[in-house]
């Protein structure tokens, strides 16, 4: 009889830590797309004025080891599509004009 109840208990604890290593949810700020309220109006196209493309181009490409180009082509970008995405990387998604700018080659032309 005690062997069963410590038997039920370990498997009810085991069931437990389970539940609340499963269970853990991170904070709302640690997941990549809250920290910038992707909103198309607030980063979309004509969202900056262009004296403002080089700051938020410093800021876009401040995490890149390929600084001068990420530069040249983010200015080019911007001073076209007048928006600079949130973040260092991706969410380009906000800016269509800037995201849909293309290479010949196909490739990407804004970083």
């Amino acid at each position: 009889m005690a062997m069963a109840t410590k038997l039920f208990l370990l498997v009810a604890m085991a069931l437990l830590a389970i539940l609340m290593v499963d269970s853990k949810v991170l904070p709302k700020e640690t997941h990549p797309e809250a920290q910038y309220h992707l909103d198309r109006a607030q980063y979309g196209f004509g969202s900056l004025k262009r004296y403002q493309c080089p700051s938020q181009c410093s800021r876009r490409c401040s995490q890149t080891q390929y600084k001068k180009p990420c530069l040249f082509f983010c200015n080019k970008c911007c001073a076209k599509c007048l928006c600079v995405p949130p973040g260092y990387y991706g969410n380009k998604g906000v800016c269509p004009c800037y995201n849909n700018w293309k290479t010949k080659r196909g490739g990407p032309k804004c970083p």
